[in-house]
C-alpha cells in the first residue's frame, strides 16, 4: 500500500508511517491526514461539485469548485484534528501560521487567481515546478482553508457569536442517514447556503478571493479570530516535523531557500535574497563561506549575520560563486491579541 490519503464515499484510505500514533511529542506529523480524508465522505463524495460528477470516464471533469471540495475540507481537517486530540491547540495554531506564511510567499497571485489553480492537477499532474512561489500550484487547498476560516469568523461576527461555519456544514453537507447517493452543487448553491446561515454579500466575498488576483494571502480570518501572523527565531514543532518528513531544511522565510539532502536546492522563493543571487532549484551547494556544505554550516552563516548586513558566499556545483545578503531566521507563528476559544482559530 502506498503512503497516500484517498477519500471514499463510506470510508477513507490512509497510508502513513508507523509513528503516526507514536512519537507523540515530536510534533503532529501527518496526523491531519485522517480527519481530512474522512471529511471527504460528506464534502466531496456525498456533496460533489456538478462538474466533478461524471457518469463515466469518457466525460471530462471540471475542477472549478475544488476551493470548496478541498479548501473547506482542509479547514475541517484541522478543526476536527484539534477537537479529537490528534492535534493540540498549539499544533493547530502553528499549522495555521505556517500555512498563512507559506501562502503569502505565493507572489504568483499577482497574475494567477486562485480559481486558476483548481486546474493545476490537469496542467501540472503534480510534477515538480522550478518556481512554485511564482507559478503557484494546488493553492486551493491551503488558501481555500484561509478563505473558509475568514467566512467562519465573518458569520460569528455578524451573528453575534450565535452561528458559525458549522451551521453551514450541517445544512449544506447534511443528508439522509443510509442514503449513499450523490447530490451535486454549483457556485450559486454555495452562496445561497451561506446566505441562509447569515445574510452577507457572499457573492462579492467569493469573487474577490477566488476569482480575482490579489497582493497577499487572505489572512483576515486570523485577525477576526484575535490573532496576527508574526515571525520568530525558533521553528515550531509543526515546522520541524514537516521538515523531517520531507527530508528538508526550510529557510524560505529568511534567505529564501528550501534545502533537500546533500546540499541540493529543493526550492527558491521568488525575489528572495537567494533568488537575486541567481540560485535555482536543482542546483547543489558545495560550500558556504569557504567551508564544505552542511545544513548546519548554512544555518550558522545565517546566525552569524544576525543584526548585520553581511554577505554569505555560496559555491554551487559548476564552480559558480554566488553572494547574497543573509537574513536572520524567520519562522511563522501566531500571536494572540486576545484569548477567546469561541472566536479563536
Amino acid at each position: 500500500m502506498g503512503g497516500i490519503g484517498l477519500e471514499h464515499h463510506r470510508s477513507s484510505e490512509n497510508g502513513v508511517n508507523r509513528e503516526y500514533f507514536t512519537n507523540w511529542d515530536s510534533g503532529p506529523g501527518r496526523r491531519n491526514l485522517l480527519p481530512h480524508e474522512i471529511t471527504h465522505a460528506w464534502n466531496g463524495k456525498y456533496r460533489r461539485p456538478q462538474g466533478m460528477w461524471t457518469p463515466d470516464f469518457r466525460q471530462p471533469m471540471r475542477d472549478n469548485l475544488l476551493w470548496v471540495y478541498e479548501g473547506q475540507t482542509q479547514f475541517w481537517g484541522y478543526v476536527l484534528g484539534a477537537r479529537s486530540g490528534l492535534y493540540s491547540k498549539q499544533d493547530t495554531l502553528d499549522a495555521l501560521a505556517a500555512i498563512a506564511a507559506g501562502m503569502d510567499q505565493r507572489v504568483g497571485r499577482s497574475w494567477r487567481p486562485l480559481i486558476d489553480t483548481t486546474h493545476d492537477p490537469i496542467i501540472a499532474a503534480r510534477q515538480p515546478k522550478p518556481w512554485t512561489s511564482w507559478q503557484r500550484a494546488e493553492d486551493y487547498y491551503n488558501e481555500g482553508l484561509l478563505i473558509w476560516l475568514e467566512a467562519d469568523q465573518i458569520i460569528r461576527r455578524e451573528s453575534g457569536g450565535k452561528k458559525s461555519l458549522e451551521d453551514f456544514a450541517r445544512a449544506f453537507f447534511g443528508g439522509k442517514n443510509g442514503d449513499w447517493g450523490v447530490v451535486t452543487y454549483e457556485r450559486a448553491d454555495v452562496i445561497a447556503a451561506l446566505h441562509k446561515v447569515h445574510p452577507y454579500d457572499w457573492d462579492a466575498f467569493i469573487e474577490e478571493r477566488v476569482y480575482r488576483t490579489n497582493k497577499e494571502a487572505p489572512k483576515t480570518g486570523l485577525t477576526l479570530g484575535g490573532y496576527r501572523l508574526v515571525y520568530v527565531d525558533k521553528p515550531s514543532a509543526y515546522i520541524l516535523a514537516n521538515d523531517k518528513r520531507r527530508k528538508q531544511v526550510d529557510l524560505s522565510h529568511s534567505i529564501g531557500l528550501i534545502m533537500g539532502s546533500k546540499g541540493a536546492i529543493k526550492s527558491v522563493i521568488w525575489d528572495s535574497p537567494a533568488f537575486r543571487a541567481g540560485l535555482k532549484s536543482g542546483l547543489t551547494i558545495s560550500a558556504v563561506n569557504g567551508k564544505a556544505y552542511s545544513d548546519e554550516a548554512l544555518k550558522q552563516a545565517i546566525e552569524e549575520n544576525r543584526g548585520r548586513d553581511g554577505k554569505i558566499d555560496i559555491l554551487q556545483k559548476m564552480a559558480k560563486l554566488s553572494q547574497f545578503y543573509g537574513r536572520p531566521f524567520r519562522w511563522p507563528a501566531l500571536s494572540g491579541a486576545r484569548e477567546n476559544h469561541r472566536r479563536g482559530c
